[in-house]
Formats: structure tokens, sequence, C-alpha cells
């Protein structure tokens, strides 16, 4: 015999709009949705990066068109932001991992991390790429 529910009015004060630009997030909460965001992007991307790779391995003469196409502007620019989604993603998994063993819980550690995360993916990003536009 299956429940009844009553019919008495149920009263919903849960917002009918959620508006996200309103929301402050704290620096960690940030970190946590870049670390899915870079994730996903990284997994759509695997197509054409493998594609690329195995372009580069086929021979000297597809290395070396491997290496025109990523100096095109319109590949290149959204494989330097690859890069970064691959740094930051690296970076929070491993905050992420020292968070499961309970290290950096509190406020002030989590703020620290979460910091800790952006400044050392966009560095290396930086460094990279000053790196292979040849600045140094």
């Amino acid at each position: 015999m299956a429940a009844s529910r009553s019919n008495q009015p149920i009263s919903r004060s849960r917002p009918k709009f959620l508006n996200l630009v309103a929301i402050r997030l704290p620096l960690a909460g940030f970190v946590s949705i870049l670390h899915r965001v870079s994730g996903f992007v990284l997994f759509l991307a695997l197509p054409a990066l493998i594609g690329l790779f195995a372009l580069s391995l086929e021979s000297p003469a597809g290395f070396t068109r491997a290496g025109l196409l990523i100096r095109q502007p319109m590949i290149g620019i959204p494989l330097f932001g690859l890069t970064w989604a691959y740094f930051h993603h690296f970076c929070a998994g491993i905050r992420f991992l020292l968070l499961d063993m309970h290290i950096g819980l509190d406020k002030d550690g989590a703020r620290r991390s979460a910091a800790a995360v952006l400044a050392v993916s966009l560095s290396l990003t930086l460094l990279l790429a000053l790196k292979v536009l040849e600045v140094f």
C-alpha cells in the first residue's frame, strides 16, 4: 500500500531565480570551479591534441607541419590557454589531495593554498609562453 501525501500546501521559500553574478564566492570556490572547467576543457581538447601529436610523430615533414600549425595565432593562442588549463588542473589537483589528507582545511590555509594554485599556474604558463616565444 503506497503512502498518501497530505493535501496541505507546501511552503516554498527557495528563490525562483538564482543570480550567479551576485554570489560572492571565496577564492577557494573559484579555484574549485576553475578546476572543474579546466578538466572539462582539457577533455574536450584531447582529440585535437592527440591529432597534433600524431602529426608531429609521422615524419620530419609532419613535425615541421605541426610546428607551423602551432605558430598560427588561431591555434597557438588556444594552446597557451590549454597550457594554463593543464597547469591549473595539476596544481589544484595537488591542493585537493592535500585537503583530502586534512592539510590546510582551516579558512586561512584554504585561502592561501587557493591563491598559491592561481599564482603557480599563471606563473608556469607565463614562463612556458616566454620560453616558446623565445624571449629567453
